[in-house]
């Protein structure tokens, strides 16, 4: 399978909530996730099992959200990937009451595969973004 056949697959499955206990078919056993936050790098150790619960907590928070990947690309054994995630908020978000109103995330991340598994990836989430849309939910 190509990078970009992991990659896509692995958010078909695991990243769509569809699977999350799927991970451990597309990710190493250490992944390091490489996220900025507030404009600070921060670089956890992932697994495939802490990555399922990461997507169970998005399926308690935003519902049966749906994802649409908006842009693929790949070099070797790199994949970047632009997707929408657009689920309702059903659950405590960053201490926001759940208003039951639609959340729109968009994000990208590239993705380093290697003998057919994520190993590595870097990721940017809009949170601005969806801080904003969780106040005016908030308020209105």
């Amino acid at each position: 399978m190509t990078a970009s056949e992991v990659v896509r697959i692995f958010f078909e499955k695991v990243r769509s909530g569809r699977d999350p206990d799927a991970a451990h078919n597309y990710m190493a056993e250490c992944i390091l996730a490489h996220q900025v936050t507030s404009e600070n790098e921060v670089t956890v150790e992932r697994s495939p099992t802490n990555y399922a619960d990461h997507v169970r907590e998005m399926i308690e928070a935003y519902g049966s959200f749906s994802i649409n990947i908006q842009e693929l690309l790949a070099q070797d054994n790199r994949v970047y990937v632009k997707w929408k995630q657009v689920g309702t908020h059903i659950g405590v978000v960053d201490g926001f009451l759940p208003t039951g109103k639609p959340i729109v995330e968009i994000a990208s991340a590239v993705y380093r595969v290697e003998d057919g598994k994520i190993i590595e990836y870097w990721i940017q989430i809009d949170r601005e973004g969806i801080r904003i849309q969780l106040e005016r939910n908030a308020r209105a």
